[in-house]
């Protein structure tokens, strides 16, 4: 038996993070399936990325877009955009606020205490907030109401942002990923022994796990 170690690095508005996400969970499944008689295990752990560190506390997302990358290239990306996502599940929209992350990457950090399946939870319920809802990711009360529809408590949520709790850790950990020469994300580690980044097809995730089970000797 393998438990595949999968540590992600990433960013709370990284669109190609939550199609990663979704491709990931594919390969682990498509895995499973071709290897029913397997009791191989998957635990996932994330980690903090920033983007645009010099990003304010909040600003129109599509206004940021079309001074990045102009009207014309920006609405090209989102038509793309929009049909990977329909294939991965994801109904991205492109309207709301957008801004420094540093504060969603705290609450994921409380998810974080709870274990590897509340992180996840946190991560998700960021994502869908961020970019198929609209939701403003900088805010407060929009953080407070994805860490409690994660299944983390209200008042340990409010407390826990409204203390700066989380933040150095956020802040290392963003600096650890720069050392080890992550410049993009999403970034996926499996057992310390692969590294790939960007969102790759589920395939390409299920041949690293054969990989590592034939360097084990066990596949």
């Amino acid at each position: 038996m393998t438990n595949f170690d999968i540590k992600i690095v990433s960013d709370t508005v990284c669109p190609w993070c939550y199609v990663g996400k979704k491709r990931l969970e594919k390969g682990i499944a498509a895995y499973k399936e071709k290897h029913p008689d397997s009791s191989d295990t998957f635990s996932t752990t994330w980690f903090p990325f920033y983007l645009n560190p010099d990003a304010g506390k909040s600003a129109d997302k599509q206004a940021m877009y079309e001074s990045k990358f102009g009207k014309e290239r920006t609405a090209m990306m989102q038509v793309r955009l929009s049909e990977i996502g329909r294939a991965e599940g994801i109904n991205f929209k492109y309207g709301g606020n957008t801004g420094n992350t540093r504060d969603s990457h705290r609450l994921v950090q409380l998810g974080k205490t709870k274990g590897p399946q509340m992180q996840t939870r946190v991560i998700e319920e960021l994502f869908a907030a961020y970019f198929e809802n609209e939701k403003d990711i900088t805010s407060r009360d929009v953080l407070v109401a994805a860490g409690v529809g994660a299944g983390l408590e209200k008042t340990e949520v409010v407390e826990w942002l409204d203390d700066g709790k989380g933040g150095s850790g956020v802040d290392k950990e963003v600096q650890e990923a720069r050392e080890q020469g992550v410049s993009g994300v999403p970034n996926f580690t499996i057992n310390r022994k692969f590294e790939v980044g960007g969102a790759q097809e589920p395939a390409a995730f299920v041949q690293l796990f054969e990989r590592l089970k034939k360097a084990e000797g066990s596949l």
